[in-house]
Order: structure tokens, then sequence, then C-alpha cells
């Protein structure tokens, strides 16, 4: 009875103040205040409510992930979204796509599939909501991709970490934009204000710096409080802040809610949070994750803003805000909640060497507009001025250290667009073997942390002073000279050697460890990704002890290309120290299959090699099959 008495008297209040009383709360033409939709049943209005009177556009909560839609591989179920899609443009506000790319609450049977067929899935999917939903205005591209978040466990499908570590959402990113071009494409994560801000700005950066197609980051907004639920997030306004400073580029606040019983607390959250987030110029508009008590997300589920038919204190400040100068001439990066220009600096790699050119374009398109010209900035000095496409400059780095890029695209109408972006000048890496031969595993590339090498901290634990340009990378003595410890899972190093002959190579690994379960891979850098060679575990050589270094022997999977390559270590289970490989040849690449009836031939048309595999002068004579290889003997 209570919450039909509301309705109506809300109905009544409309009437008496005219047609606007129940427009939505914001009325700034250029960002939203928007929300989600309720339930399972994907509801718009709810319980005598009607969501156009309060919100100006839509996420679906559910409905648009990808095991909604095509829970039944080749089977689409458009049922939920449309509701949503077909309700935002009735009412002309924008609906968001949330999410193409998700390692939660995506189709079971893409587990089953080979890391083609995975790929093909992938492509069948983003094609078959680009041929539903055309027009998409935003989308959430990839969404809690950091590391003990959900990142999809097909990645590797999208070409895995890659050299930048995250080529996977490079890749997911510029897949959506070949689909949509004119939208809002956005990286999602949580919750980003009070934990893991350095690892999501870590992503984002990285997205932006490699030329990736992305317009904006989300910043997942759930449970605004402390820890205890008692007081406000503490990190709230410096996370933010850090983020527009290290990032620059526009923001969404996404799935906000403050979930607690108390009105006053929520009231005051929403009084401090939501105008810091709005008034900034770099945020493009808020998402609240529900409005019902008792069918909102949080795990309560005590967030709603409306609680037995009547509005909690937090909605009726809301509403007053909404109404204020300062919320009304708020300004956006997207005015009209549209995307009018698609600026993305693209180096030619996010590391380059010191003292070599490097080539940087800036990939510009505007939707309405006609580009008059694109200005480069590097380190804040004009570096070309560009009238046609391709936007194409030259630049060649002096000194090791990051360089900050930004381009300004001007209009023929005078309005200007801004892009950041940036690349790391490395000094150049020292090839540190010829292969065949010994790479020693602490002789590992010259540049730094993310550059030659990854270390989980910048401490360094080793015992050793054997280089001062290792970062936190552990060096201790081992095995007669020196290895790599205290390592941990994540870990890298990149080796960059010489193959002084094409082939397969059996490998050698002098390792240690003091417990069962420790282990490294092996990968070869080719066309941009990292292609494992070999996984390599080590058993247990000691009791709790890393001073036994045992022989672990295999063969690569791969062939190694004749010439300069890069070799990279990655610890992919804890606590095993190395000392080095050895490689030695097992086969030459080219080289045929021959018999003692094919000798003479045999000897002029192909290397030769001794019985450990290594290229050997004319004085050998003689083919020998031993175990199906081909060796050669005096």
């Amino acid at each position: 009875m209570k919450k039909t008495l509301t309705s109506v008297c809300l109905a009544i209040v409309a009437l008496a103040m005219g047609t606007d009383a129940q427009a939505q709360l914001s009325s700034n033409p250029d960002k939203f205040l928007g929300n989600i939709t309720t339930g399972w049943n994907n509801n718009m209005d709810y319980d005598g409510f009607i969501f156009a009177d309060y919100w100006n556009q839509v996420t679906p909560e559910n409905a648009t992930k990808w095991s909604s839609i095509e829970g039944t591989r080749g089977t689409y179920n458009w049922a939920g979204a449309d509701k949503a899609a077909n309700y935002a443009k009735s009412h002309n506000f924008p609906f968001k796509f949330h999410t193409l790319i998700w390692g939660s609450q995506y189709p079971n049977w893409m587990d089953n599939l080979s890391k083609e067929e995975q790929l093909k899935a992938i492509e069948k999917w983003m094609d078959a909501v680009k041929a539903h939903y055309p027009d998409l205005p935003i989308i959430d591209v990839v969404n809690e991709a950091v590391a003990g978040h959900a990142p999809a466990p097909y990645k590797d499908a999208l070409g895995g970490d890659g050299v930048s570590g995250y080529d996977w959402i490079i890749r997911s990113f510029e897949m959506a934009a070949e689909r949509w071009p004119d939208a809002i494409l956005v990286y999602n994560d949580y919750n980003t204000f009070q934990w893991q801000t350095e690892q999501f700005i870590t992503i984002v950066k990285t997205l932006r710096d490699a030329g990736a197609p992305i317009d904006a980051y989300g910043c997942q907004s759930h449970d605004m409080l402390n820890l205890q639920g008692t007081d406000l997030a503490p990190t709230f306004v410096s996370s933010m802040d850090r983020m527009h400073n290290e990032l620059m580029m526009p923001m969404y606040c996404t799935e906000y809610d403050i979930s607690t019983t108390d009105d006053a607390l929520q009231k005051k959250a929403y009084e401090t949070q939501i105008p810091y987030m709005w008034e900034k110029d770099y945020c493009a508009g808020i998402t609240i994750w529900g409005w019902f008590y008792g069918q909102t997300w949080s795990q309560a589920p005590n967030s709603g803003l409306i609680r037995n038919g009547v509005e909690r204190p937090a909605l009726t400040w809301l509403r007053s805000y909404m109404q204020s100068t300062a919320a009304k001439n708020a300004k956006s990066p997207f005015p009209g909640m549209k995307k009018e220009a698609s600026i993305y600096i693209k180096p030619a790699s996010i590391f380059v060497d010191k003292g070599e050119k490097t080539t940087i374009t800036v990939q510009a398109r505007l939707r309405t507009k006609t580009i008059k010209q694109v200005e480069l900035y590097v380190k804040g000095t004009l570096c070309s001025t560009m009238t046609e496409a391709p936007y194409t400059a030259e630049y060649t780095p002096a000194m090791a250290g990051d360089y900050a890029l930004k381009a300004i695209v001007t209009a023929t109408d005078g309005t200007k667009y801004e892009r950041y972006g940036g690349f790391t000048a490395q000094n150049p890496r020292a090839t540190v073997a010829n292969v065949p031969g010994t790479i020693e595993a602490e002789d590992f590339d010259a540049g730094g942390e993310g550059i030659s090498f990854h270390d989980s901290d910048n401490k360094n634990e080793g015992s050793t002073s054997y280089r001062s340009n290792g970062g936190g990378v552990d060096i201790v003595t081992g095995n007669g000279g020196y290895a790599i410890g205290y390592t941990a899972a994540g870990e890298w190093l990149d080796f960059t050697v010489n193959v002084t002959e094409a082939g397969t190579y059996n490998y050698e690994a002098f390792a240690s460890s003091g417990i069962d379960g420790s282990g490294f891979t092996i990968s070869l850098l080719q066309n941009g990704q990292f292609v494992q060679l070999a996984k390599v575990n080590v058993p247990k050589t000691a009791d709790n002890s890393w001073d036994t270094y045992k022989s672990i022997t295999g063969t690569f999977a791969a062939e190694l290309p004749a010439g300069r390559q890069r070799l990279r270590i990655s610890i992919s289970s804890p606590y095993c120290n190395i000392d080095k490989l050895v490689l030695t040849l097992k086969s030459a690449a080219g080289i045929a299959n021959v018999t003692t009836d094919g000798i003479g031939e045999a000897l002029q048309n192909a290397p030769m090699y001794n019985l450990q595999g290594q290229r050997v002068d004319d004085s050998y004579r003689g083919v020998v099959i031993i175990g199906g290889k081909k060796v050669l003997r005096r």
C-alpha cells in the first residue's frame, strides 16, 4: 500500500509542477548520470518507478555479457540486451555494451577449443554483435584484466602477453575499433579508486602508449567506503587525481554504489564523491550500479537508492545537486556524449634504443569534421606539423629515459583535440652470448625494469654486487659462479643472442630448488610475440637448500632462426635458482635427410656437425645416422 501511495503522490507532484518535473536528474547535455537494468528480467521501469524519470544512460547488468548472449555456441539470445537498447533509443540516451572480452561470464564451451578455434570464435562473437548493434555509442571492450581480477583465460588466442605485456588487450581494442570506429572504447576494472591503482595505471598507460584505440578508462566504484564500511574510502581523491595525472585520458565512473543501511553515511558518500567526479572536465559520466534496495549487485544488498518505495536521502540530495549550476555546466571530454575525434599515437615500438631513429604515427580521424593539421610534440617540443595522412614523423632519442608524446589535431573550424602517449628509450641491449654456446642467467640484457627484465620488487636480495644495472633482479653466488635467485612467478629476463646457425637446439639448464614444483619457460620473440620453446620443470635438488644445482635437458619445440634473436626466461613457478643454459645444435635448418648412399652430395650441400651437434669444418668426413639424427665424423 505504501508503494502505491508513493507512486500516486509522485504522479500528482509531477502534474502540479509541469511536464519537466520527472525529467532525468541530470540536464547536462554533455555527460550522463546512468544506471543499470534491474534483475535477471532486465527490467528498466520497476515497481512503479520509471527509469527515464531518473537516469539518462543504461548499462545492462548481465544481458550483454558473452555467456548471456551465446551460452550455446552459434545460438544468440538478444532479448535482454534489446530491452535496454530499445529503451535507450526510444528515450534518446546512450546504451553501453558491457562487455566484449572478460575472464568471467564467457561461454564455457570456449574452454574446449584450441587457440586457433578460440580466435575464430572471438571474431565471430564480435561480428555478431556488430551485425546486431552496428552503431554502439559506448563499449566496455575489455573488463577486469588486472592480475588477480579476471583476465580472460583465452587471452593467448588474442596474442597473449607479448612484448608489451598486454598484447591481447591491444588486439581486442583493435578488433573493436575495426567494427565500431565511432564508438567510445573503454577499458574497465575494479576498484581502482581503492585497490591496485598502480596496476590499473600500468595497463591503461601501456595500451595508450602502444597506440591501442582506447578512448577512455572506466573506474568501477563498488562499495566506496572503507573496508569496515563505516566511513568514506580514504584513498578516493588521491587515486583519482593520480590516475588522471598519469594517463591524461577521459574517465568514466562505472558501477558506483554505496552499500550501507545507514542513510546518513550513504548520503555523505554521495555528497563527497559524486561532485568530485562529476565536475572534473575529464569525467564523461557516472553509472550507478542499481537503484532499488534489495535488488542491487552488492552482497548486502543494501546499496539501493529507493527503499520500500521511498527515496533514500542520498537520492533526494542527488536530485538537488544535479539542478545546481555546477552540475549543469560541468564540462565533458565527449560533448553531446559522443566521440568526435579518434586520435591514437603509435610509435614503432614502446621500447627503442637510445640513438636509434624511430617512427611515430598519429592515427587521426574526425567523425563529422575535417582535419586541418596534426602537430606532434616530444617532451613538450614540437617535432612535426603534418597536413596530410598518413601523419608520420621520425625522432631519434638522444638519451635513455621516458619520452612524453602529445598530438594536437586541429579541425578546419579551429577546434582542437589532444591525445597523449609515450615511449621509453633504453640503452642498447648487449649481445650476451653466441648460440650454440652458453647463456649465463645473470648476463641478461641491459635496459631496465619492464624493458629487459621484470622483477616483482626493486629490492636486491642477492648476495653479490655483480652488476649495478639489474634493478631488483636478485643475483646470488652458486654453482661456481653467479646465478639468479629469489625468483617469483611472473618475473622474466631477456637475452639478446647471436644465433650463428639456424636449426633445432637442445638445451641443458643448470638450476636448483629447495622445494618441489619450481620451474621456468624459455621463449623466442617472433613477429612481436614471445613463442614458448620449452617449459623447464626444476626438481627439488636439496631439502630446503638452493646450493645444489642439477642439469635438466630437453629440446626446443621450434627452430631458432639465424642472426640476432631475443630469448626470454620467465619464472612460471617460484623459488628456483637459474645458473645457465647451454644450447647445442640438434639439427641444422634445411639439411636434407641423407643415407650413406648420398654422402658425397650431402657433404657438398649441407653444413657439417660433430657428435655434440656443433658446426665443424670440412676436415670432418662421413655421414653417420645415429638414432635418426644426422651427424658427421672424421
